[in-house]
Order: C-alpha cells, then sequence, then structure tokens
C-alpha cells in the first residue's frame, strides 16, 4: 500500500526567496509580501488544498560580504526586506484551522528563554500546530547584528544549538506537571504550586531559573524541523530533529544522506522513524510535456546567474566571497558544508566549482512536466526514502494555485497525498501521538524537577539530569 507523501509550502516573509527574479512578475504577489491578507489567503488556499504546513525560512542579516556593498541585494530584494514569521504565525494561526505552522529561528537572535515563551503562546494560539526550524545561522552580518564580531565557528555552532535545545526542553517538557493547572473556582486554586518547578539551568552560555511561565501548549514541545546536512549538521538532526529539510541534487545522494541520518539516531537512542525527511523541490507544470518545456524556457527569462550566486555566495574564514570559478576542494569556509559535498558528489565529469553550487541548486530541485510526470518522479524520491516535499514556489500565490489544481489530484489517486487531515495537533498529524516519544532526548526532563529546590545550591545538590 503506497504511504501518501507530506507537502509543506516553503516560503518567506519577504519579496524574493529562492526563485529570484520572479516577483517581476505580472502575476506575482510576493511583491507586497508586507500585506497579512497575501499571507492569510494563501494559508487558506493551502489548508483547502490539505497541505501539512507552511514553513517559514527566515535570515537575520544580509548574505556575502559582511563588509562588502549589499546592493545587489537590496536591487533584487533578495531576502532584504524581510519581515518576522513568528509574528505573521499569530495571525495565521487564528485564520486556519488544520494547517502546520512552521518557523524559523537561529540560536543567535532570541534568548531561549524568551523564545520558549513565544513558542508556546503561538501553539496555545494555534492549538497545537506550530512547528520550529532549529537553525545556526549562515551570515556574518546576521551574527554582527547580535553583538558577534562574525559567525561562530561551524561545530561551535552546534554545540551552542545543544545547550540551547537543552534549555528550552527543560521549560518546555519539565517546568510544569500534567495536571498542574486546576482552573478551580469553588476553591479558589487557578494552578497547583507543587507541579511547577523553576529548572535551574547552569551552562557554558546561559544560566535560566524559570519556571517556564505559560502552562503546557498542547504539544508541549513544537514538532522539530532542522536543516543542517553537514557531519554536525545531521548528528545534530540525528539526537533532536523530528523532520529534516534536505536539498539533494539526486535522489540517490538523498538515500545516502537519509540513510546515514537514522543510523546516527538510532546510535542516539531512537528509533529510523522518529525523523522524516522532507526534500526542496519547485514545479514547472504543463498539461503536455512541450507545454511545460515551454513555460521552463519563460520563467528562465525572469531568472539571473548573478541573483542565484548572490544567494549561494560563500565566503572565507574572513568573510570575503570566493570567486565562482574557485574549486571546492580549495573551500574553507563555516556554511553550507553539507551542500559543498552533495555538489561535489553530484559533479563527475570536470573539477566542481564555487559556481555549480547556485547553479545545481537551481536546476537539480525542479521538476519539469505534466501532472502524471510530476508524480512519477515524486515517487522515485519517495522510494529513496523521502517522506515529504517542501514546495518551492516561483509566485505567490499562483506556483500553489497551479499545484494544488492539478498535481495534487493525480498525487491521491495515486495514494501520494492526503485528502484530509488527521486530528490533533501537527505532531499527532504526522507520528500520531501530540507529544514527543520516551525516546527523544527532551523526555527525560518529565518530572526529572520535582524536587522541591528553592536555591540554585540546593538544585545542583538534587538535580537528577
Amino acid at each position: 500500500m503506497t504511504t501518501p507523501l507530506h507537502f509543506n509550502a516553503f516560503v518567506m516573509n519577504t519579496n524574493s526567496h529562492i526563485q529570484h527574479g520572479h516577483w517581476r512578475r505580472p502575476e506575482a504577489q510576493q511583491v507586497d509580501f508586507e500585506n497579512v491578507d497575501l499571507w492569510i489567503d494563501l494559508a487558506r488556499l493551502l489548508e483547502e488544498a490539505k497541505f501539512d504546513a507552511m514553513f517559514f525560512a527566515d535570515v537575520t542579516g544580509h548574505y556575502g560580504d559582511a563588509d562588502a556593498d549589499f546592493e545587489v541585494y537590496a536591487r533584487h530584494g533578495l531576502q532584504i526586506p524581510s519581515n518576522d514569521p513568528t509574528v505573521l504565525l499569530g495571525a495565521l494561526a487564528v485564520s486556519t484551522r488544520e494547517i502546520g505552522l512552521a518557523l524559523t529561528s537561529n540560536v543567535a537572535q532570541n534568548h531561549p528563554y524568551n523564545f520558549a515563551r513565544q513558542v508556546s503562546t503561538l501553539d496555545h494560539i494555534s492549538r497545537g500546530r506550530i512547528a520550529w526550524n532549529i537553525v545556526t545561522g549562515t551570515q556574518d552580518n546576521g551574527a554582527r547584528n547580535f553583538g558577534l564580531p562574525q559567525l561562530t565557528d561551524h561545530s561551535e555552532r552546534y554545540r551552542w544549538a545543544e545547550e540551547y535545545v537543552d534549555v528550552v526542553y527543560k521549560l518546555w517538557e519539565g517546568s510544569w506537571d500534567d495536571g498542574a493547572v486546576l482552573k478551580d473556582k469553588a476553591s479558589g486554586v487557578y494552578a497547583d504550586a507543587t507541579k511547577i518547578h523553576k529548572i535551574y539551568h547552569e551552562g557554558e552560555r546561559y544560566r535560566v531559573e524559570g519556571p517556564h511561565l505559560p502552562a503546557p501548549s498542547p504539544q508541549r514541545t513544537p514538532l522539530l524541523f532542522q536543516a543542517g546536512s553537514s557531519a554536525s549538521g545531521r548528528k545534530f538532526a540525528a539526537r533532536n530533529a523530528e523532520a529534516t529539510f534536505i536539498i539533494a541534487p539526486t535522489p540517490e545522494i538523498a538515500r545516502r544522506q537519509i540513510e546515514e541520518t537514522r543510523r546516527l539516531a538510532v546510535e542516539a537512542g531512537r528509533e529510523p522513524g522518529d525523523i522524516k525527511f522532507f526534500q526542496g523541490l519547485s514545479f514547472i507544470i504543463g498539461d503536455t510535456e512541450e507545454e511545460a518545456h515551454e513555460k521552463a524556457v519563460e520563467y528562465d527569462r525572469y531568472s539571473s546567474t548573478e541573483r542565484y550566486l548572490a544567494h549561494s555566495a560563500l565566503v572565507d574564514k574572513f568573510g570575503r566571497v570566493y570567486d565562482p570559478l574557485t574549486p571546492i576542494k580549495d573551500i574553507d569556509t563555516n556554511t553550507a558544508r553539507g551542500f559543498l559535498s552533495w555538489v561535489s558528489q553530484a559533479v563527475t565529469d570536470r573539477e566542481p566549482v564555487v559556481g555549480d553550487v547556485a547553479i545545481l541548486g537551481r536546476r537539480s530541485s525542479r521538476v519539469i512536466g505534466t501532472p502524471g510526470q510530476i508524480a512519477d518522479r515524486l515517487a522515485e524520491w519517495q522510494a529513496a526514502g523521502v517522506d515529504g516535499i517542501n514546495v518551492i514556489n516561483w509566485v505567490l500565490p499562483g506556483s500553489f494555485e497551479e499545484f494544488a489544481e492539478k498535481v495534487l489530484p493525480v498525487l491521491r489517486e495515486r495514494g501520494l497525498a492526503q485528502s484530509e487531515y488527521s486530528a490533533g495537533p501537527l505532531r499527532q498529524k504526522l507520528f500520531g501521538a501530540p507529544l514527543l516519544n520516551d525516546r527523544h532526548p527532551a523526555a527525560k526532563y518529565r518530572g526529572a524537577f520535582a524536587t522541591g529546590a528553592r536555591t540554585w545550591e540546593e538544585a545542583r545538590a538534587l538535580s537528577s539530569v
């Protein structure tokens, strides 16, 4: 029996997210991305089409050399300006009922105590439909915006992320016991203080007392996405992620990454099925194969290598951008290590260079054809181990309208797309239960702080984790 794929709409609260230049098309509405009605209407469209979630990317600075002119980014509206997706999700949560809402937030941009409170609030507002894409940042400019001299070293960023998630896990899973909220009007007791606990976290970067101010939300911990593909990123995903976003250039390369990450998950005490993998793909759809390829030629007319190179700009350890003709083997960079590895595997007829990152990423992530041919291709990705697709748009809302109208009916006929939502919060829709399973590292904090500690010293003496 065929298992349906999951489908996320991959978007960003900006003018030009992935397919740069297409905001200029007459029908493109992302040029007015500041208009909340655009997003509300899109969320309702996607919910009607039974997409699993809207997945919002985000950055906290411009790409490339932090000391160089960022004119190319402003001229093309390439992720500048961009607005905060976390704030937008509140509007979308009250405008929809079933679709999941995923936000991206990196560990540098928000203190974990404040972030945990924001996410719990959103999970309450949405009745359990929030996901968090855990990232560690990719831009020197973004790091400087939060007081750092430059982007922290790659491996150190993941050590930072491990402590960051440790803090939020303690707040979400351990600070409040089940049954703490009574709302007993007769006795006048709203919550049982003996079931609410301070976490007394002390680490290299954070000292957080607690307790978590929000009571447990429907999921407690949001569904956890992660997008790192380097060795450090895969290890982090194996320990923490429930869903991983990949942009592999071929199904075979995707298979290798998925198998490796699942193996690491087992080593971390989890099961292979505890993580779902979402491949990023865009679609050019025609009623005939000839029409689809004619549309691809038209789409290319709006694109340019300059924009894609600007988006994928790689910098050295001093923050200087590598020339596009630099061989990948000569690259020493603090970001995109996983994707560089994929490109090196995919380019076999010559020495791969930096420019291939933009060109291959652009070409390999798009599927051109009729709805039936697209369904065939998606079945190949599923056979490689992919559980879902992050659908990359060309224009808003037209790309999703076309996919919903032409491709999803064919996928449903083949059992490759859901026809109705499952009941419950987002995690329950994807995994069958609303809360993290006991194999996840956050589970160890359930009941761990019921020690009665009232000072840091008592907490140190009584801590069980």
